[in-house]
C-alpha cells in the first residue's frame, strides 16, 4: 500500500471516529457550527508523514566517545547546544483540518433520520412550475397520434366476447321439426346466447327446406357440440373486432405541479428570571438541532425568534439563547406576537412550525384562557412545547401538563416534551419530529 492510499485510509478512519450524532447533540459544542455548515468533532487520528533518518547524528557505533552510557537512548541523536524544547514538529502533530467533520444540513437531516428512525417527508406548498407529465389521462378527442389503440382494441374485444354466439348450433336448432322463429329465439335467450330476433328469422327462412332434420331440441343438444366464443377464436383466429366510435380515447399528458417546500419556524423562549443558565442551555441543545434538521429537509427555511417574560419581542438568533430578564412570565404574549409575524407567511404557501420552550411556569390561568386558544387558531404543521426543569418540577410549573391534558398525548399536531438533562434531548427531538411525521402519512 502506497502513502496516498495510507492517507486516504487514515482519513476514512478519522471520519468514522467522529462523535456519535446523538452524543454530539446531547453533550457536544453546538455553537461551533452554523446552519449551513455543521461541525462535528472528530477524535484525532494522526496522519503519516516523512522524517529524516538521523542515524548519522550519533548512536551505536558513532565513533570516539560515542559509546552510549547506561540509560542513554540508542539510535537517537543527542540534544546539541542551542537546541530548545519545541523546535520543529513531530510528524502528524498538526491536526487542525481534521478536528471537525463538516456536515451540511441535508446530510445532518438524513443522518438524524437514520439515527432516530424518523420518516419526515416535507410537504410542498407554493406552486413554482407546471409541466407535462406522463400521458396517463384520457379524453374523447385529440390528434390521431395520441389515440389509445390498446384500450380501443380491448373494448372491441370485450364487445365481441359479449355479443358473439355459436351460429352453427342455432342454425341446427332452426331445423327442429315444427319449431317457430319465436321459439328458437326464446330458447337462445334462455341459454344466454346474445342473438337478435332478426338473425333468427332470417336463418329460420334459410333452412326451411331442412326443417324436420331434428325431431326435438333435446336431440340437437345431444348431437351438436356447442362451441364458446373463446374456442372459436382459438380455432379460427381473430378475424374481426367490432370497434365503435365510443371506444376511441386519446391520451393527453397529466399536468404536474412542482411545489417548493418552504418552511418558517417560530422559536419561542421564556427569558424570565426563573430561566437560569442550565435551563437556557437545554433549550439551545434542543432547538439548535431542530433548526438544522428542518433547514436540511426544506428547499427554503426561515426562522423567527421570539423572547418573552411577561411581554414578548422579536430577537436575532445570536441573542436568542443568551437573553435573561428579571420579569415574570406570560406565555400568551409570545403566541400573540407569533400570530402577528406569521401573517407574512401565508398558510397556503408555507409550512409552519411553532416551537416554544420554558420551565412551564406561567401566570395564573394564562395557559387555559389564552395560550390554548391561540395554539388552536394558529395554523401550523406542528406546535411543540419543551419543558426544561433540571431540578425536577416546581410546584407552579404546570404549563406543559395543562397542554398535555387538553390536547392529549396522541394529538397529531401538538407535541409536548420534557428535558430535565442532556440525556433527554434526543428523546425530545424524536417526540417532536415523529409527531410531525405522523401528520404526513
Amino acid at each position: 500500500m502506497g502513502l496516498r492510499e495510507d492517507i486516504e485510509r487514515f482519513r476514512e478512519v478519522g471520519e468514522e471516529r467522529r462523535e456519535d450524532l446523538a452524543e454530539f447533540i446531547q453533550y457536544g459544542d453546538l455553537g461551533s457550527g452554523r446552519p449551513d455548515d455543521i461541525q462535528i468533532p472528530v477524535k484525532i487520528v494522526s496522519l503519516p508523514g516523512f522524517e529524516y533518518d538521523r542515524r548519522d547524528q550519533g548512536g551505536v557505533g558513532q565513533g570516539q566517545g560515542g559509546t552510549p552510557d547506561v540509560g542513554q537512548p540508542v539510535g537517537r541523536p543527542q540534544p546539541q547546544p542551542g537546541d530548545e524544547d519545541g523546535d520543529g514538529e513531530e510528524a502528524g502533530e498538526d491536526g487542525g483540518e481534521h478536528e471537525y467533520y463538516q456536515m451540511d444540513p441535508e446530510e445532518f437531516a438524513q443522518e438524524l433520520d437514520d439515527a432516530l428512525g424518523l420518516e419526515l417527508e416535507p410537504k410542498g406548498k407554493r406552486v413554482i412550475e407546471e409541466k407535462e407529465g406522463p400521458y396517463t389521462d384520457l379524453t374523447r378527442s385529440g390528434p390521431d397520434s395520441t389515440l389509445d389503440f390498446e384500450r380501443m382494441f380491448k373494448e372491441g374485444l370485450k364487445r365481441k366476447l359479449t355479443m358473439d354466439f355459436d351460429e352453427e348450433f342455432l342454425r341446427e336448432l332452426c331445423k327442429v321439426d315444427g319449431i317457430t322463429a319465436r321459439e328458437a329465439f326464446e330458447y337462445a335467450r334462455g341459454q344466454n346466447l346474445p342473438v337478435s330476433m332478426a338473425w333468427i328469422e332470417e336463418t329460420h327462412r334459410e333452412v326451411a327446406d331442412e326443417r324436420g332434420a331434428w325431431p326435438s331440441i333435446e336431440a340437437v343438444e345431444e348431437s351438436v357440440e356447442r362451441e364458446t366464443v373463446q374456442q372459436k377464436i382459438r380455432r379460427e383466429g381473430l378475424k374481426h373486432v367490432p370497434f365503435r366510435r365510443e371506444d376511441e380515447r386519446y391520451r393527453y399528458p397529466e399536468i404536474i405541479e412542482e411545489r417548493e417546500k418552504n418552511v418558517v419556524v417560530v422559536n419561542i423562549r421564556d427569558v424570565s428570571g426563573s430561566m437560569r443558565e442550565k435551563k437556557r442551555e437545554l433549550v439551545e441543545r434542543t432547538f439548535t438541532p431542530l433548526d438544522w434538521y428542518l433547514t436540511g429537509k426544506y428547499d427554503n427555511a426561515e426562522f423567527v425568534y421570539i423572547a418573552h417574560d411577561a411581554d414578548a419581542w422579536q430577537v436575532e438568533r445570536e441573542d436568542f439563547f443568551g437573553i435573561r430578564s428579571g420579569g415574570g412570565t406570560k406565555i400568551s404574549s409570545a403566541y400573540e406576537l407569533a400570530a402577528e409575524l406569521l401573517e407574512e407567511y401565508p398558510w397556503s404557501d408555507w409550512n409552519r412550525y411553532v416551537f416554544a420552550a420554558g420551565d412551564s411556569e406561567n401566570s395564573s390561568n394564562d395557559t387555559e384562557e389564552r395560550v390554548i386558544p391561540l395554539m388552536e387558531e394558529i395554523d401550523a404543521n406542528l406546535h411543540a412545547y419543551v419543558e426544561t426543569q433540571p431540578s425536577g418540577n416546581a410546584i407552579n410549573a404546570t404549563h406543559a401538563e395543562e397542554l398535555e391534558r387538553y390536547f392529549g398525548t396522541d394529538a397529531d399536531d401538538v407535541a409536548i416534551a420534557y428535558v430535565n438533562s442532556e440525556d433527554d434531548v434526543t428523546d425530545a427531538i424524536y417526540e417532536i419530529l415523529s409527531t410531525e411525521g405522523e401528520t404526513n402519512e
